[in-house]
């Protein structure tokens, strides 16, 4: 049982818990099991979040859309993603004014990248980026490049693979120190938006140990070019971890941190009961 929450702190790696602010109760246009995974994209002073919902008819998730002025009080939309496959893990993005989603849709076998015909609500799969047994594919610019993490071990959580790109449609190169984590559940899985902070860069991974989803953990990224990738796991332990009771006794394992124009850093977050 998945519920959503934001949380706030003047620290990115430092945020106050809070309740949840969507469930799935919140979802009102198909029966919903549950929601998570989800990320943030600002647009015009509003805040819009993507997330999946996961159909309690059809055992497939589906990608919902919450909204809010201030990214702390969030309404429910609508499913604004279906396809006959399982959809979930929304990592949205803007590029060159326009946006692009990449989900897992590992029931195709495949990585999509999907871009709106009408931000937010309406979209289009344009490419298929690579192919093969792809969880939770986080895409992102750095450095004149484009980068992708991806488990590829969906079941096990236990391997992460490293790809590169000029372009975003590709095509894809894996990198020469690929797979970068091996037989490790509790680094491997990516966590949510890479985070670009104080000019260095951090990686959240899900610590599936000793059960999927435990907790998510913060490395900051030493190095990374097309030849090389070095990381180092940040010292101050979880930057979230299950509470022990309530929406997320059991566990937490997603992360989008972002900079409101306050200052303040917030973040979307999931967490199982």
């Amino acid at each position: 049982m998945w519920s959503i929450s934001v949380y706030r702190g003047d620290f990115p790696f430092n945020l106050e818990p809070a309740n949840p602010v969507l469930t799935k109760d919140s979802v009102t246009d198909i029966p919903a099991a549950f929601v998570a995974d989800p990320f943030m994209l600002q647009q015009e002073n509003r805040w819009h979040m993507f997330f999946e919902v996961m159909n309690a008819e059809t055992k497939r998730g589906e990608i919902g859309l919450a909204t809010s002025n201030d990214a702390l009080s969030w309404t429910y939309k609508q499913i604004v993603l279906r396809e006959p496959f399982h959809l979930s893990y929304p990592c949205v993005f803007e590029w060159q004014s326009e946006f692009y989603m990449v989900p897992e849709t590992i029931g195709t076998s495949s990585i999509s990248l999907y871009k709106a015909d009408e931000f937010p609500t309406r979209w289009s799969c344009i490419a298929k980026l690579m192919h093969g047994q792809f969880a939770d594919p986080t895409v992102f610019r750095y450095a004149g490049c484009w980068w992708m993490f991806a488990c590829l071990t969906p079941y096990q959580h236990d391997t992460l693979h490293l790809y590169f790109a000029s372009e975003l449609t590709g095509s894809w190169t894996q990198h020469p120190q690929s797979p970068i984590i091996h037989n490790d559940k509790q680094r491997a899985r990516p966590a949510g938006r890479v985070l670009e902070f104080d000019n260095k860069l951090f990686r959240f991974a899900q610590d599936c140990v000793p059960r999927y989803g435990s907790c998510v953990r913060t490395f900051e990224i030493l190095e990374l070019t097309t030849t090389t990738y070095t990381e180092v796991e940040i010292g101050h332990g979880p930057v979230l971890k299950a509470s022990g009771n309530g929406w997320n006794a059991a566990g937490m394992h997603h992360i989008d941190v972002q900079q409101h124009t306050d200052g303040k850093w917030l973040a979307c977050v999931d967490g199982a009961q």
